[in-house]
């Protein structure tokens, strides 16, 4: 006769104890059952327990029960808790959203590289993911734009151990940017884009205090057309210096942007 030990729950609930872990703001989490990814926005208790309330990369929130085993940090699993006051400081994170590594030093540079169109571009990557560059030795250059991309490429001379990533503007069907792409081709080099006629539009407006970013007309600079019709001085050095200063993280970039510039890190970091 089949003997049945008294305790029924699941073998994986018993095992071994988990990492407490405080729910601290902005702490990135996993939860374990809908794989939905985000940062700590609060913690709130309710009569059925404590939850925790998560914002993705694209703003959306989902609450969560804080059961045990209900979280993977770091791809570990762990348990949530609620934060108490004067407690531990919490791991600081990057701009990017990813964890910092206290007294780290930057590595020496990749063969490698990542190319962007203009000046803008480099210093909005460098603001956000500036951090993640030194640790992982890859040097951004721009290029001033892409009309020569697949000279340049050419030039540069991709392989196994000097891959090339290339982020480019307005990269969408029928652009003249698209054509120039698709000239460029290889196992070791990687040409992503954005839809946005230039990076400024890749600033979320609510983080730079406006409704929208404006239609420019066709046949004027776009940059000249924004400052003018948002009423800023018609300076464009000066638009763009007050844009990037509101930019603090990951959180203040549209995620056409966020991803792109993701998937060129890995592609010039991860080996054949």
């Amino acid at each position: 006769m089949r003997s049945y030990q008294p305790d029924l729950t699941p073998p994986w609930k018993r095992s071994a104890p988990v990492p407490e872990v405080p729910a601290e703001p902005d702490l990135v989490v996993e939860e374990v059952a809908t794989g939905f990814c985000g940062a700590v926005v609060r913690c709130e208790k309710t009569a059925q327990g404590p939850t925790v309330t998560l914002e993705d990369r694209f703003g959306k929130h989902r609450v969560f029960p804080m059961e045990p085993r209900g979280f993977l940090l770091e791809g570990a699993v762990v348990t949530l808790v609620r934060p108490s006051a004067g407690g531990p400081a919490r791991p600081a994170r990057t701009a990017s959203g990813s964890l910092a590594v206290p007294g780290a030093r930057a590595r020496v540079a990749r063969a490698g590289r990542i190319y962007v169109e203009g000046r803008h571009d480099a210093e909005l990557v460098e603001r956000v993911w500036g951090d993640d560059l030194r640790i992982e030795g890859v040097v951004v250059e721009y290029l001033e734009g892409v009309d020569d991309l697949p000279a340049i490429v050419g030039e540069f001379a991709p392989g196994p151990d000097a891959r090339l990533g290339v982020l480019v503007d307005h990269l969408v069907p029928g652009s003249k940017e698209s054509r120039i792409a698709a000239g460029v081709t290889g196992d070791h080099v990687l040409v992503v884009g954005h839809p946005y006629i230039d990076v400024w539009e890749a600033v979320k407006p609510s983080s730079v205090g406006i409704d929208a970013w404006p239609a420019v007309p066709k046949g004027q600079d776009w940059k000249t057309g924004v400052c003018r019709a948002l009423g800023w001085p018609e300076n464009t050095g000066a638009a763009w210096q007050h844009i990037l200063s509101k930019v603090r993280s990951y959180k203040d970039l549209e995620p056409q942007l966020l991803g792109r510039v993701e998937e060129l890190i890995d592609f010039v970091t991860v080996p054949d």
